[in-house]
């Protein structure tokens, strides 16, 4: 099979190393974990990715995962083009945002007072720190392998990037700050337990992927969530679950729907704003009535609520509120991939481990059960390098990363699901 001709991608990658920091805006873009440079992309259309040399691939990074109905979906784009003519930022309240609030209160039975903002990371951010001032307590539990976002509370043994480029712990993060962080081990309720045995009465809140994403699919054990939840009570502390991933993907409410939680805030990402620059957090009402200008706690910004922003995510969450048999379809086709992986490497008498979560999935180059953040840490990356450049050879645009999770939309067909059974086949021959 021929390489691809990725001549131009290249040419803008060397020009773009010249004015950004590793030639990048975020860096696992920069493709240096599969050892090759970046595509640069030019389009997207419903299932379909198109780089800069005219290379067509089926995509299954979607953006990160906001992209469920797929890429550019009609009503999506209809919804930003009559915003845009009407203006595009007024840094004033609009109609859009009490229409995309009520919304996700339907949606979520957990959220009663929500807040916009423009990033998961900046909703993290100001879970916490309303969760610190409602507890009037300083320190937060997260998970080893769990990313919350670029905040310096949570790049303390962080996933995603942090992972693959081999810095858990970010230089540029006061001592002091990171001595507020304590970490405990996903799928583990007793590295919890001791947490808080240690730190009596000084926690204020946990957060959590409810499933893992930013190792690569984690799914959470039985019981384990609910446990978690009660712990928190018991202790006076805040449970805060990070459905930046799994909101609104893994089901009409979310992770929390799945697992029977109500966690006591919640934070989303860009799945609300279909793509575009967005986030929120929310949850109980006496909670969030700590946030400014209700309450003490501070939190602005200008692009807060952006009506383009509004729209896109409008559009999509309506379409997921209403049309019947969209998160069956997922599972279906997610199964059918999850199934059909699983049989090409019992023929080719490999090992790997394969962990799926609805329409989220990550084939794991170890042969252990991966659980936990030290179990994906084992690995084979070299493997994983190896493997990404032979799908992409094939067709598939793959997330450039062993420890990030993979994404299916609802625009995916069953035709594509098997031509990548078929690559995945050809590509694990070949590397064993």
């Amino acid at each position: 099979m021929k390489n691809l001709n990725t001549k131009r991608s290249s040419k803008l990658f060397n020009e773009a190393k010249k004015y950004m920091p590793g030639g990048v805006n975020s860096p696992v873009r920069a493709f240096k974990s599969v050892g090759s440079d970046p595509l640069f992309i030019a389009m997207a259309k419903g299932q379909y990715i198109y780089d800069v040399d005219g290379n067509k691939f089926i995509d299954y990074v979607g953006s990160w995962g906001p992209m469920i109905l797929g890429h550019a979906h009609p009503n999506v784009i209809a919804a930003v083009k009559k915003t845009a003519t009407k203006g595009t930022s007024f840094g004033a309240p609009t109609p859009y945002e009490v229409e995309m609030a009520r919304l996700v209160r339907k949606m979520m039975p957990s959220i009663e007072v929500v807040r916009m903002v423009n990033s998961g990371t900046e909703a993290t951010m100001s879970a916490v720190r309303v969760a610190r001032a409602f507890t009037g307590r300083e320190k937060i539990v997260k998970f080893a392998g769990c990313y919350h976002g670029h905040f310096d509370s949570f790049l303390i043994k962080a996933g995603s990037g942090a992972t693959t480029f081999g810095q858990p712990d970010s230089p540029g993060v006061p001592a002091g700050l990171a001595a507020k962080t304590l970490v405990a081990d996903f799928n583990d309720i007793g590295s919890v337990e001791r947490l808080f045995v240690d730190n009596m009465g000084e926690i204020a809140a946990v957060i959590i992927e409810p499933v893992v994403g930013n190792i690569g699919v984690v799914v959470p054990e039985n019981g384990f969530l609910d446990r978690l939840t009660e712990l928190t009570r018991s202790n006076g502390a805040l449970m805060i679950l990070d459905e930046v991933m799994t909101g609104f993907r893994l089901a009409r409410g979310g992770a929390q729907e799945i697992f029977g939680i109500k966690p006591d805030l919640t934070t989303f990402g860009k799945i609300i704003g279909a793509g575009l620059p967005v986030g929120a957090y929310g949850g109980r009402e006496d909670v969030m009535r700590m946030v400014s200008p209700d309450g003490p706690v501070y939190q602005a910004g200008t692009l807060s609520g952006n009506p383009l922003a509004m729209a896109a995510g409008i559009a999509q969450l309506k379409i997921l509120d209403r049309q019947k048999g969209l998160y069956g379809q997922l599972e279906k086709n997610g199964k059918l991939l999850e199934k059909g992986m699983k049989r090409n490497l019992e023929k080719l008498g490999l090992g790997y481990e394969i962990n799926r979560a609805g329409s989220m999935f990550t084939l794991f180059f170890t042969n252990q059960n991966v659980r936990d953040f030290k179990s994906a840490l084992t690995s084979d990356t070299s493997k994983f390098r190896r493997y990404f450049g032979e799908m992409l050879k094939r067709g598939i645009y793959l997330p450039p990363s062993q420890f990030e999770a993979a994404f299916i939309s609802t625009a995916h067909t069953e035709r594509d699901i098997e031509k990548t059974i078929a690559a995945n086949y050809d590509s694990l021959k070949i590397i064993g």
